[in-house]
């Protein structure tokens, strides 16, 4: 007797045909992996290619229809026919599988040959006759863009023709490669060739960049189109076209091919897109081969700045383990060498052995390597990572020339701007914090420069702050007298860093009284003369970013309108080397740095164990702080946030989302923020980035939408995009002020328009949304029923109203709260509902207390209360007789009566509303008119 084994059992216990009953009752059951597995074994274990291989094929191919795997059904059916030739079963099965693909004409071909052999199959016929359709329209629009392709292709390279009909020819051919039809004609005809050949030679930018744009767009989207291109002008040619020094040229370029690393891996270009892993595999090859190519050229010597940025740029975006996931692979191929080469270059000084970089290189490469080290999730990957810097360290101090020395420390500096820890390890081995002074301490201005960078960078944990300020201070002070502007910014910033050492503790001053002002007076002077360059001005600036802990020079700064506009001008120019430093001085100008709860009696045993209490500055009182986000927000603040929030640093982007989130606590600044372009940057930031920065761009988001018309702060998609940030505010996790603001801003998102509510109640807000309709936070349950009252306009929310549920219940019994607001909203909410669905009038009878709640609404003395109580009687007498009747069975008819005779001016609706609702209860005839009832008795 055969055992009852599963799947995953051994093959031997079942036969083929076993194994496929097996598949047939799973498939019954709906299980469809289990269905899956089974078919899979019957097919192993059938080695000749008999017609029972074609019906397990057939089979399976079933399964994959139902899994969505259309791919794989069609590769089945494909097997099944090459064993059973033209079976309509397996035809047909291909023909669903292809027309899900949208290969309409292939699919059209499977139901012809269904029909030629089975001409009597019902199922086929509307198939037929819908592909039909759709392939002559097809053939028809085909035809049109045929024409138009090559009526374009005459005029785009013909080098004789005009230049503006060759522009608008370019530009047409762009808008058609981004229709699928069109990019398909193109591709076909061959145009990636003509495009190749034409960009050697075209001197016009716009026609240029066209031809680039046309390539991503065929790349888009398609694999095959993809692999076609990759195949006819290889990578290199990719990497000619992003090597230049025109910034919208290296744009478009590393563009095409961030699309076609999606296109290979199913990826798209918005911010929570992720790689299909199927696709990955697939193409493992090509996606290898891309990287490999973009991590070699980084080092290369020939190539611009520009093109090395965009190159650690793709890196950055691809590596991680949730997008393609390639880090480790990157250290196996020694790419992580190449990084260390460019993290030690330097702009100003050019040894035979230097590589073109921009100002913002270094910064890049630090956020390159704080990607790649944040993918080593696992101790084991870590080490790898840290012994790989270790070689490279350790290469070029083998060296006894200088140069080495200094790309050690320059590279040590990029690693404590992106992974601390790393650089931290580093920083510790024996020797390397000595020979860092030991230059600082030397007449060469290349060391000064360089280890005064260095001494900034380490300065950043406070156990190798008290070792600097004991050995390096002297140093710093004696550089600071140097003749050389680079050089004396530099030991500023090194003086700032460690004078700003207590944070914004104001009980501890590392130096003497007085000291914090002088330098950050400093800073100023270098921030506002135009004598000096902009290399000088970032510095100066990221001397604030440290100094500006001190509430007395963030009121000295704010006072300071010409050092005021010179940093938030700096901060415009986008320039990735002065992002940090910007940042973090309006963080600090802004109090929206993190702060730690002070809890009183945590406080008292700290005193008490006599610890250190940290006292908070009298200028960093609310009033203070209010003054000066409005000078910020007046001075332009918002235009330069914009321009920053380009980087691609997380930890950036978080401190970016603070001070927005700063400036829309005021609420008359908000306005100001959606003027100046901050809602629409926000939003991105509150789907991307770190959780703290996820949350702060949300809440920015939020109060953004309580103040301005969502029409006008979120046009169009925006609006409905705006949902899931502000949805994951409403969590545990999450501060009451933090749920209060998301469903203020869902309350007005909510009365927009049908589309938004949908798009709530798709991202699962409704019983979000009901979680704090229930709360014992008066404010937080009065929001949410707000946001009720207009979600339940919605055909969607009544249904799940309708449902099995006490929903209809808990609504009636929030309309006998207390606070007079929440009772409003849910009566409102009540009112609708009942207006539309007769079982929402069934279940206000639910809770006991029905009648003392509907008493309570009718002889409110509030009349707006008073009108929704009587609208809801009105619709519940209209609903049905038997609703009807439950009502004339109490006091609800004399009241009715009595509210039907009101004579008050402004009760007018509330008189209307009665007598409609005592009609309603004449013709159930549950009541006689009054001229009836006088007819009777006499």
């Amino acid at each position: 007797m055969e055992k009852n084994h599963t799947a995953g059992d051994s093959e031997t216990v079942f036969s083929p045909q076993s194994w496929k009953e097996k598949g047939n009752i799973a498939f019954k059951d709906g299980d469809w992996d289990e269905a899956y597995k089974c078919y899979t074994r019957a097919i192993k274990q059938t080695k000749e290619d008999s017609a029972e291989k074609a019906v397990y094929y057939k089979n399976r191919a079933a399964v994959q229809l139902k899994r969505n795997k259309y791919s794989e059904a069609c590769s089945d059916c494909t097997s099944a026919l090459e064993i059973v030739a033209s079976d309509p079963k397996a035809l047909f099965r291909r023909c669903q599988a292809l027309e899900a693909l949208e290969k309409f004409e292939e699919a059209y071909r499977d139901a012809r040959q269904i029909h030629t052999v089975d001409p009597g199959n019902k199922a086929v016929q509307p198939i037929l006759e819908r592909l039909h359709q759709i392939v002559q329209d097809r053939m028809q629009q085909n035809a049109q863009s045929t024409n138009k392709v090559a009526q374009m292709c005459k005029y785009a390279f013909d080098m004789g023709e005009e230049k503006e009909k060759r522009v608008t020819a370019t530009n047409n051919l762009l808008v058609l490669a981004r229709e699928k039809a069109g990019a398909e004609i193109m591709y076909n005809s061959g145009i990636v060739q003509k495009i190749s050949s034409l960009l050697k030679v075209e001197k016009d930018k716009e026609i240029f960049l066209s031809g680039v744009r046309i390539v991503g767009e065929l790349c888009k989207n398609s694999v095959e189109r993809t692999k076609g291109v990759l195949q006819e002008v290889g990578v290199p040619w990719f990497l000619d076209i992003l090597n230049c020094r025109e910034e919208v040229q290296v744009n478009a370029a590393q563009y095409c091919m961030q699309t076609i690393l999606n296109s290979l891996s199913g990826m798209e270009n918005k911010p929570d897109s992720m790689p299909k892993p199927e696709l990955c595999a697939e193409n493992k090859k090509e996606i290898d081969t891309l990287l490999t190519c973009f991590v070699y050229a980084t080092t290369s010597r020939t190539i611009s700045g520009l093109a090395r940025d965009a190159l650690m740029e793709l890196i950055t975006r691809n590596i991680h383990y949730s997008a393609l996931n390639w880090a480790e692979r990157l250290i196996e191929i020694r790419g992580l060498h190449r990084l260390m080469e460019v993290a030690s270059e330097l702009e100003e000084y050019k040894y035979e052995s230097a590589m073109e970089i921009t100002p913002s290189t270094r910064t890049i490469s630090s956020v390159c390597l704080a990607r790649i080290y944040e993918n080593m999730y696992y101790d084991q990957a870590r080490t790898r990572f840290l012994n790989s810097v270790d070689d490279y360290i350790k290469d070029k101090l083998m060296s006894p020339c200088i140069e080495s020395k200094v790309r050690v420390v320059v590279a040590l500096t990029t690693l404590l701007l992106g992974p601390l820890e790393v650089g931290n390890t580093i920083v510790s081995r024996e020797g390397i914090l000595e020979m860092i002074l030991v230059m600082a301490g030397t007449d060469d201005v290349l060391q000064q420069k360089v280890a005064c960078e260095c001494i900034i960078a380490i300065a950043s944990k406070k156990d190798k702050v008290r070792g600097i300020i004991s050995h390096g201070v002297d140093i710093l002070k004696k550089l600071y007298q140097s003749k050389n502007d680079s050089i004396r910014v530099r030991a500023l910033v090194g003086l700032c860093k460690l004078g700003s050492s207590g944070g914004t503790d104001a009980s501890i001053r590392p130096f003497a009284d007085g000291s914090t002002s002088k330098l950050a007076e400093a800073c100023r002077r270098f921030l506002t003369n135009p004598a000096k360059d902009r290399d000088m001005r970032r510095w100066a600036v990221e001397g604030l970013s440290y100094l500006t802990l001190d509430a007395e020079v963030k009121e000295k700064l704010v006072e300071d309108k010409d050092a005021l506009r010179a940093m938030i001008e700096l901060a415009k120019t986008g320039d990735q080397s002065v992002v940090y430093g910007c940042v973090t001085t309006l963080v600090n100008l802004a109090n929206a740095y993190e702060k730690q709860e002070v809890i009183p009696e945590m406080v008292e045993l700290a005193k008490f164990a006599k610890h250190h209490i940290p006292e908070e500055h009298e200028l960093d009182d609310p009033d203070f702080v209010t003054k000066r986000l409005e000078i910020l927000a007046k001075e332009g603040v918002t235009s330069a946030l914009v321009v920053l929030s380009k980087t691609d640093s997380q930890n950036t982007k978080e401190l970016i989302s603070r001070v927005f989130n700063a400036i829309c606590c005021q609420k008359e600044l908000r306005g100001l923020v959606v003027q100046q372009g901050g809602a629409k940057v926000l939003l991105p930031m509150a789907l991307d980035g770190t959780e703290k920065g996820k949350k702060q761009a949300a809440q920015g988001l939020a109060r953004i939408g309580i103040t301005i018309n969502p029409e006008v702060a979120f046009p169009g998609q925006r609006s409905a995009e705006v949902i899931r940030p502000l949805l994951s505010l409403l969590s545990l996790d999450c501060s009451a002020l933090e749920n209060f603001e998301a469903l203020m801003a869902l309350c007005n998102l909510a009365g927009v328009n049908e589309t938004i509510r949908k798009r709530i109640v798709k991202e699962g807000g409704v019983s979000k949304i009901e979680t704090y309709m229930y709360e014992q936070h008066e404010m937080l349950r009065r929001a949410a029923t707000q946001v009720m009252t207009n979600l339940i306009m919605s055909p969607e929310v009544v249904k799940s109203y309708e449902g099995n549920n006490d929903r209809t219940k808990l609504l009636v019994l929030l309309c006998s709260e207390e606070d007079e607001e929440t009772s409003m909203a849910a009566a409102g909410a009540l009112a609708i509902l009942t207006s539309t669905s007769k079982k929402a009038c069934e279940k206000v009878f639910q809770p006991e207390s029905w009648l003392d709640i509907l008493h309570q609404l009718l002889a409110n003395p509030s009349k707006d209360l008073q009108h929704r109580g009587v609208v809801i009687v009105y619709n519940m007498m209209r609903s049905c007789k038997d609703v009807a009747e439950k009502l004339i069975a109490t006091d609800i008819m004399e009241i009715l009566m009595a509210l039907s005779t009101i004579q008050e001016e402004d009760k007018e609706k509330i008189r209307e509303y009665a007598g409609e609702a005592l009609k309603a209860a004449e013709e159930w005839k549950l009541i006689k008119k009054p001229g009836e009832e006088e007819e009777e008795a006499e």
